[in-house]
């Protein structure tokens, strides 16, 4: 791309998706803006690599058909999401267990039932729907997964389950950000939910959402994390990660990305690069990750980080015939969750082959140990499984321990402003909003009206 020489109104550090979608909203109230991005494309973690036809992702976050960013930023419209099969599977006690099916049916009913039902009547709609029949039409996974076994719970457990999920879904995001505040470990055992089902489904899957195995979250970052799995579907982009940020970068006017262009020093009126010189500009954002927001900015706060080891497995055939996310509630190895991926998306391998990735909440472990866990968890043999590619991010996805404020300031002073999940919540959906919020912050200073349109909501609402 060409040399980013001309002035700018506001230069931009950073093409991930938080970077782009705040510059997605300046040039639309018509401030013309600069991303700099030292990487030779943009998206940052949002990245897939590309290998024999397999496209894999290098971290691999799941998303929400309820995310409310993903529907609200306009250049996401053609974004094309693959679903997960409703709820999740459970592997507790050598068997596959499919719970909270019914959870996904009540949650796509929420919004006619929702006025004219209670906890009650959703009590007695999760226990109906937790004895009902499987659909003939449904694809037969090659485990077999039990519906209801004693070691996730009994069918009542399941309905107070889905009461407790519709109460949530139903709730408020002001009103559960005011909730008292724990750790996410702490408030699972005050929520009158048994502890079987707190183990065998809560656990796994809030681990799953926020990649944090020991559950050290606030609780009010779960509770969000809970609330778009009740009232959506676990999705992933068509094509890999990366097609979201294109889709972004794809929609701000020709030569607003330079990518390659290092940021070495930056100022409320300038920012130096390493080798295109000094740009002046009116404001800065810096939209980098965490530890390259803090070395640009001595004395920005750094938070923790959860690494996440993502491994991708080629295989002849799907060990299981269905898009399903799998979960170990046993923890028999290091594998937190894994799934088919070519069976939710199946432009993401060749014809002829499976993708199966799985994701480890830690350091890369020995492969062994991970092809033993996955025959356990799939009931089918690894032997002539092919390791396609191990990705470690050691800081992948910023801690949220308590107290965790999912609303941090985005202006730090005029001319200057930060955003980025960690400035929100640790999620695709917190950097897009923190990256909304910042571009209202300096459009307010810029004295730039804002759209009435494009009206500011909480970091998930």
């Amino acid at each position: 791309m060409h040399e980013p020489a001309e002035q700018a109104d506001v230069v931009i550090v950073g093409a991930g998706i938080a970077g782009l979608s705040a510059a997605l909203q300046l040039t639309e109230a018509g401030v013309s803006t600069v991303v700099l991005e030292a990487a030779p494309t943009v998206g940052g973690r949002m990245s897939t690599e590309r290998i024999d036809g397999f496209r894999l992702d290098r971290i691999g976050r799941l998303l929400s058909t309820a995310d409310p960013e993903l529907r609200r930023t306009p250049a996401l419209d053609a974004l094309a999401l693959r679903t997960f099969a409703p709820g999740v599977l459970v592997h507790s006690g050598g068997r596959a267990h499919r719970t909270w099916e019914a959870g996904s049916a009540l949650s796509a009913a929420l919004s006619g039932r929702r006025s004219a039902r209670g906890a009650r009547g959703a009590l007695t709609a999760a226990r109906a729907l937790a004895g009902a029949p499987r659909s003939s039409r449904a694809p037969r996974p090659a485990l077999r997964p039990q519906r209801t076994r004693p070691a996730l719970g009994s069918p009542l457990d399941h309905a107070r389950l889905g009461a407790a999920l519709t109460r949530l879904a139903a709730t408020p995001v002001d009103r559960l950000l005011a909730r008292p505040e724990l750790s996410t470990a702490q408030a699972l055992s005050t929520r009158g939910l048994p502890a079987r089902t707190v183990d065998g489904f809560l656990r796994p899957l809030l681990a799953a959402l926020l990649c944090d195995p020991d559950l050290d979250t606030s609780s009010r970052c779960a509770d969000l994390a809970l609330r778009g799995f009740a009232r959506g579907r676990l999705c992933v982009p068509a094509g890999g990660a990366d097609t979201l940020p294109a889709l972004l970068a794809a929609a701000l006017p020709p030569g607003t990305v330079h990518t390659g262009v290092k940021a070495v020093e930056v100022a409320t009126t300038s920012v130096r690069t390493a080798d295109h010189g000094e740009l002046p500009c009116r404001s800065v954002l810096l939209a980098t990750g965490a530890r390259q927001a803090a070395e640009l900015l001595p004395g920005l706060r750094m938070p923790s980080f959860h690494a996440v080891t993502v491994l991708h497995h080629s295989a002849p055939e799907p060990p299981l015939a269905e898009p399903a996310l799998l979960l170990d509630a046993d923890r028999s190895g290091p594998v937190a969750h894994t799934a088919v991926m070519s069976e939710v998306d199946p432009s993401r391998a060749p014809a002829g082959r499976a993708l199966i990735t799985s994701a480890v909440l830690g350091a890369p472990p020995a492969e062994r140990e991970v092809r033993a866990q996955l025959a356990r968890l799939y009931g089918a043999s690894t032997a002539d499984w092919e390791l396609l590619a191990v990705h470690h991010d050691p800081e992948a996805v910023p801690a949220m321990p308590v107290p965790h404020d999912p609303r941090r300031q985005v202006r730090i002073l005029a001319g200057l402003y930060v955003c980025g999940d960690h400035r929100d919540t640790s999620s695709v959906q917190g950097a897009l909003h923190s990256g909304r919020r910042a571009a209202r912050a300096i459009l307010r200073d810029l004295g730039v009206p804002v759209r009435s349109g494009a009206r500011t909501t909480s970091a998930a609402a």
